[in-house]
């Protein structure tokens, strides 16, 4: 029996919603600034975040948290802030079927900086699957 790992579930479900995201972006970025429409995303999954975190009786005070993690964690918000501007100016200019495949490149950039900053293995089949989403990426800017 074949039994797939938990987090193969939610990876596909990020995956999905992120072809909703270039879509639904696309489509409401029109007319407007993409970096009010940024803005605008952000208080939107502030909101429902806070809600799932709420509802789930998950908070915690953040100021008593360990202080890495924040450094981290805000890093990390930095970072996916400049890349939905990014993005969303992207896809003002761009098609989004083409705009998502290269915004992907983010799944060979993250494999390269899990490979020298976290230590993780780079095996044949994960260096094969980089260079393929690569390809793919570039094939569809340049054709």
């Amino acid at each position: 029996m074949f039994l797939v790992p938990g987090w193969v579930y939610f990876a596909l479900g990020s995956a999905f919603f992120a072809g909703l995201t270039a879509v639904f972006g696309k489509i409401g970025v029109t007319g407007i600034p993409s970096n009010l429409a940024t803005f605008l995303r952000t208080i939107v999954v502030a909101i429902f975040s806070g809600g799932i975190v709420f509802g789930l009786g998950e908070w915690q005070n953040p100021f008593r948290l360990p202080m890495k993690t924040s450094i981290f964690l805000v890093l990390s918000a930095l970072a996916t802030g400049a890349s939905w501007l990014c993005y969303y100016r992207a896809l003002q200019l761009g098609p989004a079927s083409k705009v998502a495949p290269v915004d992907k490149l983010g799944v060979v950039f993250a494999m390269l900086l899990a490979f020298i900053f976290l230590g993780e293995k780079a095996d044949g089949k994960t260096i094969l699957g980089g260079l393929l989403i690569a390809a793919g990426a570039l094939i569809l800017t340049l054709g």
